[in-house]
């Protein structure tokens, strides 16, 4: 674990490092916006201009880079991610707060909806093998396996919002409805469903199969186990042999995939929040890249690295303890 968490460390450290970089390469950014607005309103000089931006803006778009890094990596040491380019006065910590909640909602929904349905249907593909059933739900699953969730997202509005109208997609938008109060009762509730319905529904679809095609493989391996063979002839019941035999063991490599999965939770809802005009996370990061907001760009990126980080240490310490089996460093218990 001392180790698993160093190399943890130093990936945070790596990706924080690079993002830093990496998002200072991307053409144009909003301090140089505001500089050349001003000289072109005002007549003033770019001295002048860019005295106001480094005032607005909390940065000094003259500074070397390598002092830029400094002072971000020392804010970030004191849990200071910096201020919003976009918008002055608000925090990447306030931003982060605001909007990360929404994608947890909508995601973590979808996510334990399509494990659940997943599984089920793997073990259906698995133990109708070579029937039409089996044949249908494989094709279905490896369909949806391959199609990106942005272009899922589409469809969805394309047919359900436009073509059958079956969703508004004007009063869809957004994480809640604009003047409703948000509160621990069932109206609200109801209402953040009713938002977070197609963006569910987007991630349902093209996460279920890979959960189905999964389960089926894993449980098709495990009814080949001689420990299932030995159960069936000491007469066990079939219900008896698929619960504590079969499913049970089948599902464990799905338990410590579905940690890491729930890491990128927010990386992957940028294009999906932005088609549905949903105000997670991944919306922020869409308006962030665009406006070339530095600060909830990097921010926004940390977030993700930890989440992935984290999940997956939660990955591998989960399955060591569900499967007796598996012990760190490769020995078992006596």
């Amino acid at each position: 674990m001392v180790r698993r968490l160093a190399k943890a460390i130093l990936t945070i450290f790596l990706v924080s490092t690079l993002t830093f970089f990496l998002v200072r390469l991307l053409p144009g950014n909003p301090v140089d916006t505001y500089i050349q607005t001003q000289i072109a309103q005002t007549g003033i000089s770019y001295d002048d201009a860019a005295a106001q931006a480094k005032n607005l803006f909390s940065l000094d778009p003259d500074e070397p880079l390598i002092l830029q890094y400094l002072t971000y990596m020392g804010n970030l040491v004191q849990g200071d991610f910096g201020t919003s380019l976009l918008s002055p006065g608000t925090t990447v910590a306030q931003v982060i707060q605001t909007y990360l909640p929404w994608t947890l909602f909508s995601v973590g929904i979808a996510q334990i909806l399509s494990f659940v349905l997943g599984i089920i249907a793997g073990m259906i593909m698995a133990y109708r093998r070579e029937s039409w059933i089996d044949h249908l739900l494989t094709s279905i699953g490896s369909l949806l396996h391959a199609i990106p969730n942005y272009i899922v997202a589409i469809l969805i509005v394309v047919f359900l919002g436009v073509k059958l109208q079956v969703f508004n997609l004007t009063e869809a938008r957004g994480s809640y409805t604009p003047g409703v109060e948000p509160a621990f009762s069932l109206s609200f509730l109801n209402d953040i469903l009713y938002h977070a319905t197609l963006p569910i529904l987007a991630y349902l679809l093209t996460t279920v199969g890979s959960w189905a095609l999964v389960m089926k493989s894993s449980t098709v391996e495990t009814l080949g186990e001689d420990y299932v063979t030995v159960a069936r002839a000491r007469g066990l019941t079939d219900s008896r042999i698929r619960t504590g035999y079969v499913g049970r063991n089948a599902v464990l490599p799905l338990f410590s995939q579905l940690a890491v999965s729930l890491g990128f939770v927010v990386g992957g809802s940028i294009f999906v929040e932005k088609i549905f005009g949903y105000q997670g996370i991944g919306f922020s990061l869409y308006n962030a890249v665009s406006g070339r907001d530095y600060p909830v760009l990097q921010g926004i990126f940390l977030v993700v690295t930890i989440s992935v980080v984290v999940a997956n240490l939660l990955a591998d310490v989960l399955y060591s303890r569900l499967d007796p089996r598996i012990r760190v460093g490769g020995k078992a218990k006596g």
